[in-house]
């Protein structure tokens, strides 16, 4: 009896597929993958979207205070140096380096790691924030790093030691 039962089943589950293995419900499409939730990297473009802050060395100094408070150093390093996380005082970016660009990056997330922070961050700080990225590597950057002299090494684009304008070495007496 449990024989027949199994036989049973299994003719009944080989009748619901045709030869290619396909259902053979009426009008059934095959499946096709649908992203859920935020997709990292983001879909849209977010062109036509400037920083209110560009320039702003008051929001710069802002923006290097939540650098810190929202813990991107954590990843990001002190300066923005890198760590876990890539550099941010690199000139070539895998996900573009302009304004909306970051403002994206921070917003909506990237893949391999960064998480999506649009939802925790108001706008205007994100903003901010992309301000002082921004800054880094310039002379208007707020407490750039330091580097101690006995590991100073010339940058190769410009000869100074940080790459931002004259060294306390490199001033005249």
């Amino acid at each position: 009896m449990v024989l027949l039962l199994n036989a049973a089943l299994l003719l009944s589950a080989a009748g619901c597929r045709n030869r290619r293995g396909q259902s053979a419900a009426a009008g059934d499409l095959p499946p096709v993958p649908t992203d859920v939730g935020p997709i990292p990297g983001g879909v849209k473009a977010s062109i036509g979207m400037t920083n209110p802050y560009a320039g702003n060395e008051v929001a710069m100094q802002e923006g290097r205070r939540l650098f810190n408070w929202y813990n991107c150093s954590g990843c990001h390093g002190g300066h923005g140096g890198g760590g876990m996380g890539p550099s941010l005082r690199d000139r070539t970016w895998i996900y573009g380096n302009s304004d909306s660009q970051i403002f994206d990056s921070i917003a909506e997330g990237r893949s391999n790691g960064m998480p999506t922070w649009g939802a925790k961050i108001p706008e205007d700080q994100i903003w901010q924030l992309v301000a002082y990225i921004k800054s880094m590597r310039t002379p208007q950057e707020p407490s750039p790093p330091v580097e101690p002299p006995n590991e100073q090494v010339p940058n190769p684009d410009n000869n100074t030691q940080l790459g931002i304008g004259p060294q306390v070495g490199d001033l005249p007496k």
